[in-house]
């Protein structure tokens, strides 16, 4: 019986003899590596036989893991990865086959070790290239099990740990295997990339919990190399970086998706965490896609809590950061329209306290100061943005944003809420915040192409309204835009600066394109800052930013003329402070003569005229003694001491035109202009520009109709005179009524600058109301009815009215009809 076996073990194939003779009699002894050497030689020498050797461990792996035979099982794998690195020939696949086969069984295990083991046989057989590509083999079970594995909850933790690193290396193994293989299943398609991403971020959302417990400096070194959170994020990484372009949308949906799912928008952290990865590991030129998908995802959430709009907006700000210069993409417009629209939305929630419009008081406050959370947030990200795109760029979005602003007759209010005025005012704030944050640091050579009249002429005003903040706002853009030399904080503390040197001021030659800017904006920037200097709700922070506008203007922009200009607009405020007929508060008196003195000890120290600093010099020494509540150091202050008899003021604490004028005529500048006061006058390309302020509106509408007032139509209606001698004769001796005309002109302009609000809205709605009756005059006569057959009607009240008939119902007689 003995002898029958013997012969029988003898018949078997060579190559199963080979295999079995690698198995020990004690599996704790380990793989025999002598025989082992013997079947890979046989293995080289016969590839065709590698299929069967793969099929036979297979077949006993397979039955030592029913039986528990685990020692056995790690020899059969053992040898399977000997194979494998040693083998690779034409006839590998089919050996692969038993491979994941044998890989399959032991993932299919309940035994951790098992599953460890199965894994870590992967992971060798990932990072060989094969030969030839397979057409036939499938990784849909490894994905799906390996993504289980990382989700592990094995009750014993440092098991757990070790489950879900060896899912996570397998999920990294598939990576490798599928990624650069076109003839295999796509890694990319959604059906996998729903399991393999949410796997990562849960074990990366998990790591940061137990990184919390902060594990003392010796445990940390120690097992700083078996982390989960570093092993997940290094395998995230490596798969962001090998997204072509097709495919970076795939890989980051399940990103927001898993953000979505689990309410992981609001902690911010985690998510920025998570898109800084992304932003870091894709390839560059594929930034926009990412941005492009979260500005999709925000508008998707538009009707999301507050909460979660902010969390995607900081994720935002910090993409942009990120990004590359440019990388917005092409529709960069695009990107500030969806940001602006945003701003709208949430300024409307804030009003309404709802979604949908609808009144909810109980949850109003709350969601208020939510909104007013993510409206700074947006407007930080439409800055972040800003700052990476080029200057013509950012030129058009300052453009964009200005045009998006609502004016007050030009462009409607908010069109969900009720509170128009209030809506529209939010709104007003908001974008100049956002043009704030646009212009920040903005430089350019050219200020023409930098304040085009396009966007100066509606930025300026916004400086006429009443509402201070925005006046601010105002200010704080065209110091970013016209301080190309960083100069703005220099003159951000009004003082009496005796050493100007000291400032350190960087200060370049006037170019040509300079000079051509002051000439066609220059008068529109003093009268601007002269009516600022006027307003009663101008405050210390106001006249802070009017000194360093006078300042920059005087570093950046001044040429001979221009300096001229300033100097006689700085003594105009003088005289505004100085003046009865404006009611200006005791604080505004002493802070427009602080102010001009300030400036005044500026601009004769740039202009290095001895005479010219001797003389302000003095009248600032005067002031020191009888009136420091005129100079800066005591009227900019928290708590000013002011008297109440400011406005009486003697003649030798006040900078004297006539004196000023003379010393600098002797240094060659123009005495004839410098003698004429400055007084502000709106001119006729104010008027007649496209973007006018609503002062300037208002007055424009007054003024065209005062011409055509129902007072006149008597004296307009008289026939026609003949044109004799006599009639030549009078028209040339009314040349002289031009002045009455211009003072006429300016009345109406100043009445409507002063008159209350309500006043002068009474005053345009009774205009438009006859205006209107007018019209319907007009009309009546003009278009009438056609003729009906069928009379007149009687309406309820006892009058006759024409109905009109529809042609097809009139009745015509027998001889017109054809």
């Amino acid at each position: 019986l003995f002898r029958v076996c013997g012969c029988c073990g003898a018949l078997r194939p060579r190559y199963k003899r080979l295999v079995d003779n690698i198995f020990p009699e004690d599996p704790e002894d380990g793989l025999v590596k002598a025989n082992m050497e013997k079947l890979t030689f046989y293995a080289l020498s016969a590839p065709e036989k590698l299929d069967r050797i793969g099929a036979y461990l297979s077949e006993r792996l397979s039955r030592d893991v029913a039986r528990h035979r685990y020692g056995y099982v790690c020899i059969a794998m053992e040898a399977l990865d000997q194979l494998l690195m040693a083998c690779h020939c034409q006839s590998i696949n089919l050996f692969v086959e038993s491979f994941l086969k044998m890989v399959r069984k032991l993932l299919e295990s309940d035994k951790p070790n098992l599953q460890i083991l199965g894994t870590n046989s992967f992971v060798k057989f990932a990072n060989i290239e094969e030969d030839t590509p397979s057409y036939h083999r499938s990784y849909d079970f490894f994905v799906s099990r390996f993504s289980e594995m990382c989700h592990s909850s094995f009750e014993d933790p440092d098991v757990r740990t070790k489950i879900r690193m060896a899912g996570i290396k397998g999920l990294q193994g598939v990576v490798r295997k599928t990624v650069n293989d076109e003839l295999q299943a796509n890694i990319w398609d959604p059906q996998h990339m729903d399991k393999i991403v949410p796997s990562l971020l849960f074990n990366l959302q998990s790591g940061e919990r137990t990184e919390s417990r902060s594990p003392s400096p010796l445990q940390a070194s120690e097992k700083e190399k078996e982390s989960p959170v570093e092993l997940t994020e290094r395998c995230f990484r490596e798969l962001l970086g090998r997204a072509a372009y097709g495919n970076i949308k795939n890989a980051v949906t399940p990103v927001l998706m898993h953000l979505d799912n689990h309410s992981l928008w609001e902690g911010k952290t985690f998510a920025v965490r998570c898109f800084k990865i992304i932003m870091y590991s894709i390839q560059s030129q594929h930034s926009h896609l990412v941005i492009q998908q979260l500005l999709g995802h925000l508008d998707a959430n538009s009707k999301n809590s507050a909460t979660v709009r902010a969390g995607i907006v900081e994720v935002l700000l910090e993409a942009a950061a990120i990004a590359a210069s440019g990388s917005v993409g092409p529709t960069v417009l695009e990107v500030f329209n969806t940001l602006l629209r945003q701003l709208r939305l949430s300024a409307d929630y804030e009003l309404t306290g709802s979604y949908d419009g609808s009144t909810n008081i109980g949850t109003k406050i709350i969601k208020a100061h939510e909104e007013r959370q993510l409206q700074e947030a947006v407007i930080r990200t439409i800055g972040s943005f800003a700052n990476t795109l080029p200057t013509y760029q950012r030129s058009e979005v300052m453009l964009f944003i200005m045009g998006k602003i609502p004016v007050p007759g030009i462009h409607p209010a908010l069109p969900s809420s009720g509170c128009g005025s209030e809506g529209t005012r939010m709104i007003q704030v908001m974008l100049l915040k956002s043009l704030v944050q646009v212009t920040a640091g903005f430089q350019t050579t050219n200020m023409l192409t930098a304040l085009p009249t396009s966007f100066l002429e509606p930025l300026l005003s916004f400086f006429l309204t009443e509402d201070p903040e925005i006046r601010l706002l105002v200010l704080q853009i065209l110091l970013s835009l016209i301080d190309r030399h960083d100069n703005t904080a220099k003159f951000r503390d009004i003082s009496i600066i005796s050493d100007i040197s000291l400032l350190k001021l960087k200060v370049d030659k006037c170019s040509r394109q300079d000079n051509l800017f002051m000439k066609k904006h220059g008068q529109q920037l003093y009268r601007h800052i002269y009516l600022g200097c006027k307003e009663q709700s101008s405050g210390r922070q106001h006249y802070e930013s009017l000194f360093a506008l006078l300042g920059i203007l005087s570093v950046e922009l001044a040429n001979e003329e221009v300096v001229v200009d300033l100097i006689r607009l700085a003594l105009a405020l003088q005289d505004l402070a100085l003046s009865t007929d404006e009611d200006l508060p005791v604080f505004n008196r002493c802070a427009v003569h602080a102010l001009a003195a300030a400036y005044l000890n500026l601009i004769c120290q740039l202009t290095t005229v001895p005479a010219f600093c001797q003389h302000i010099q003095e009248v600032i020494e005067v002031r020191q003694k009888k009136s420091p509540y005129f100079l800066p150091e005591d009227v900019f202050i928290d708590d000013p001491k002011l008297l109440s008899s400011a406005e009486k003021v003697e003649g030798d604490v006040l900078f004297l035109q006539s004196k000023i004028t003379e010393v600098l005529g002797g240094s060659g500048y123009n005495t004839d202009r410098l003698a004429t006061p400055y007084v502000p006058q709106y001119t006729d390309e104010d008027r007649l520009s496209k973007r006018k302020s609503i002062g300037e509106t208002v007055s424009l509408q007054v003024e065209m109709e005062s011409r055509n007032s129902p007072e006149k139509e008597e004296v307009e209606r008289t026939p026609a005179e003949e044109i004799t001698f006599e009639t030549l004769k009078n028209a040339i001796g009314t040349v002289g009524m031009e002045e009455q005309e211009r003072e006429r002109r300016r009345q109406v302009v100043e009445k409507f600058q002063k008159a209350p609000f309500e006043e002068i809205a009474a005053h345009c709605g009774a205009r438009a109301t006859l205006l209107q009756s007018k019209l319907n005059q007009i009309f009546d006569i003009t278009i009438r009815p056609p003729p009906s057959p069928s009379g007149t009607i009687s309406s309820g009240y006892g009058q006759s009215q024409s109905r009109s008939i529809p042609i097809y119902e009139m009745k015509f007689p027998d001889l017109c009809v054809y």
